[in-house]
């Protein structure tokens, strides 16, 4: 059987062991009405139906691992493997299709080599997935009984219930900080990797970007590592140009939202903003490509600047810009409707404007949510790919000319990931280098909202 249906094996069985504890807790008050229960049937029927679901899932998802390895293993030492060819991609293809055609996703086989190893997949596949199931029951039931027999009047399941959820909410608050810490180590891993064959300086103060992957990894040219054209082009178009755009719209439409629009008005105009934000990248990209840049490229021309190029920093940075809008107004909108009531009325009541009491009051107040929303649209900003491989081009210039081609950090790592190198050479290990320090720069940009916000929400509690 497949995982699902182990999953649904353990379900039923976890429904099956629920039932039954709770009717015995009920059996406990109806043969002892005078004496209290420790805790509510449904709770001894969580207690069971846990200890019968955890073990099960955790066999399930271990056997989905190791039950195709077992099959596998199975087949080579079927005698109608003996006549394979040795380790190699044509091996691989006719096991493939041979296992496709046993489990029914394949209608026949291409190769006639395959054909003698179906039956043996067939029957493997059948013995493992038997095996399976008969040790989901075995453990379900096991499991299930010691838990079952545990229960009496005086058992504390309430207790021992909660106690699980709440591991069970602390392993899930700790897939984050976990995922997280993969994800540096990896990183730090390959980048001192990197930084082994290219020294820090060079890559971290040097400005020529041009990284060969087809030279020797034994002696790689410094000169060609310099990334601060790639930071430089990352800032320029995803925290300048994009925030001069998204900044201001996403600012005064969170503010005509919470204290112009009436209500009909707003019920239409803030989902239709956040639409935006739910746009695909790659839409943006094509918008970006087709439409703003030779706009951008043909105004230019008209006021004549005759060097002006159909991919250029200004047009990926607007149309990020605009992408990044809900960002920062949905986050300013709930910011300032969330400021009391009371501060808007003693300012209109001491004869200030409603100009003047959204300049000096409720945008200070809500100061802390504003700062959060653009800090997060400038890490979004700063990590977009798409829009800038089709709109802003590769080429790794350090100029202030947003008529320029420019390049960022996620395009580069994308280049460098995406070719033909190996993992051994410089040019592939500089990906990991310029990820480390995007990172470093979105942790840093967090940390500094935290900051923020924490100062000024303490001075308007």
């Amino acid at each position: 059987m497949s995982a699902a249906t182990l999953l649904l094996l353990a379900l039923g069985l976890a429904l099956a062991g629920w039932l039954a504890a709770r009717a015995r807790a009920w059996s406990f008050k109806r043969a002892a009405p005078q004496q209290r229960l420790a805790a509510l049937p449904s709770y001894h029927g969580w207690y069971v139906a846990l200890w019968i679901a955890v073990p099960v899932l955790l066999f399930v998802l271990v056997w989905n691992v190791i039950e195709p390895q077992l099959v596998m293993q199975s087949v080579l030492a079927s005698p109608a493997a003996g006549q394979l060819p040795e380790f190699g991609m044509q091996r691989s293809t006719i096991l493939a299709e041979a296992r496709a055609v046993a489990v029914g996703s394949a209608p026949t086989v291409f190769n006639p080599a395959a054909a003698q190893l179906v039956e043996p997949f067939r029957e493997a596949l059948a013995r493992y997935r038997l095996i399976g199931v008969i040790v989901t029951l075995a453990i379900g039931l096991l499991f299930g009984a010691w838990a079952f027999l545990r229960l009496k009047p005086d058992f504390t399941a309430r207790t021992r219930v909660e106690r699980t959820v709440m591991i069970g909410l602390l392993i899930a608050s700790l897939v984050a900080i976990l995922t997280t810490l993969g994800i540096f180590v990896s990183l730090v891993f390959e980048t001192v990797r990197f930084f082994g064959m290219v020294s820090p300086l060079d890559f971290l103060f040097g400005t020529h970007w041009g990284p060969d992957p087809m030279s020797s990894p034994d002696n790689p040219d410094p000169d060609r590592y310099g990334a601060i054209p790639l930071f430089w082009g990352t800032i320029y178009i995803g925290a300048i140009i994009a925030m001069i755009v998204a900044i201001p719209l996403g600012l005064m439409s969170a503010i005509y939202l919470t204290q112009y629009a009436s209500p009909a008005w707003r019920k239409w105009l803030k989902p239709m903003l956040e639409i935006l934000a739910g746009v695909p990248t790659v839409v943006y990209g094509y918008f970006a490509a087709l439409t703003v840049a030779p706009a951008i490229r043909d105004l230019a021309v008209g006021i004549g600047i005759s060097n002006a190029s159909s991919e250029s920093a200004l047009a990926a940075g607007l149309v990020m810009g605009v992408m990044i809008i809900p960002f920062v107004s949905s986050m300013a909108d709930d910011s300032i409707a969330a400021v009391p009531q009371a501060m808007r009325d003693g300012s209109l009541a001491m004869g200030a404007t409603t100009n003047e009491t959204i300049r000096r009051v409720l945008v200070p107040a809500a100061l802390p949510g504003i700062v959060a929303g653009v800090m997060l649209a400038i890490s979004r900003a700063i990590g977009e790919t798409m829009i800038v491989v089709m709109a802003a081009g590769a080429a790794a210039n350090l100029s202030a000319n947003p008529l320029e081609a420019m390049t960022t950090v996620t395009f580069q790592i994308v280049a460098m990931l995406t070719g033909e190198g190996s993992f051994d050479h410089p040019a592939t290990l500089s990906a990991f280098a310029l990820g480390f320090v995007l990172f470093l720069v979105t942790l840093g940009l967090n940390f500094i909202a935290l900051r923020v916000v924490k100062r000024f929400r303490e001075a308007y509690e």
